[in-house]
């Protein structure tokens, strides 16, 4: 069995460090002691939005679209498996989607959380107020969930191709823009998006952890010849076609 990856920081310790800090932002909404800082600072951001700042916003916003991430990475791990001859690049797509669906569809489902810009029609009402059970899907945000997760695979899918720092490059930018437009924008409450941070990191660090390259994958993909490296970065990440790497492996 292969054993997992290092991540960084290192252990346990971190991960339990943020189901904690999960559990606590969740409890603080639940009982309504965050609720005065998500109005307050909803209301900021409401009364401060000119134009000029409300479409470049509203463009950032969409860096954190699942579907399309989704895509455009399904699409890259395909072509990477036909390029490696390998199913392990479309493995990891396959797992993030699980992950990042069963997971945040049930929390938001409990929750049922109305978005922040709830008051724009329920103006004066709980909806307005974003309480818990109100009715809607805002807790945690998707948004940042989705782009932790998501850039994390698209990087490293790319890891063949790209350098360590634009890899750093994929996986903070698109997370620290939508930090901040989910909030300005009021889609999102500021719990929201903090939980979504820090929910996300805890998906990232499941994901950063799996040996994907090295997990056994039974004997059928191995005979078959479909279970290659995938995702390496260096000597085993070089481009190989399907007849080469078949050469490969008849010696």
């Amino acid at each position: 069995m292969a054993a997992f990856k290092r991540v960084r920081p290192a252990g346990w310790w971190f991960d339990g460090l943020l189901l904690v800090a999960f559990v606590a932002i969740t409890a603080g909404v639940a009982s309504r002691a965050l609720i005065g800082v998500d109005v307050w600072l909803r209301d900021w951001c409401d009364t401060h939005r000119p134009g000029v700042l409300y479409w470049p916003a509203w463009v950032g916003n969409h860096l954190g679209q699942g579907g399309w991430l989704t895509s455009i990475c399904g699409i890259l791990a395909l072509l990477l498996a036909w390029r490696r001859h390998s199913v392990r690049p479309v493995f990891v797509v396959i797992v993030a989607f699980a992950l990042t669906f069963l997971t945040l569809t049930p929390l938001k489902n409990i929750t049922d959380r109305p978005a922040a810009d709830a008051n724009m029609v329920h103006e004066g009402s709980d909806w307005a107020r974003g309480y818990f059970g109100v009715g809607g899907a805002s807790y945690p945000s998707g948004h940042l969930v989705n782009s932790i997760v998501w850039y994390g695979v698209l990087a490293l899918l790319c890891s063949a191709w790209l350098p360590v720092v634009w890899r750093r490059v994929i996986r903070i930018v698109p997370p620290a823009v939508l930090g901040v437009t989910t909030i300005y924008l009021s889609f999102h409450w500021l719990t929201d998006t903090v939980a979504g941070l820090v929910f996300g990191l805890f998906l990232d660090r499941i994901m950063r952890r799996i040996p994907w390259d090295e997990m056994p994958l039974g004997r059928w993909l191995a005979s078959s010849g479909w279970d290659a490296p995938g995702l390496a970065v260096g000597e085993a990440a070089r481009p190989h076609d399907r007849g080469r790497e078949l050469v490969k492996r008849a010696r």
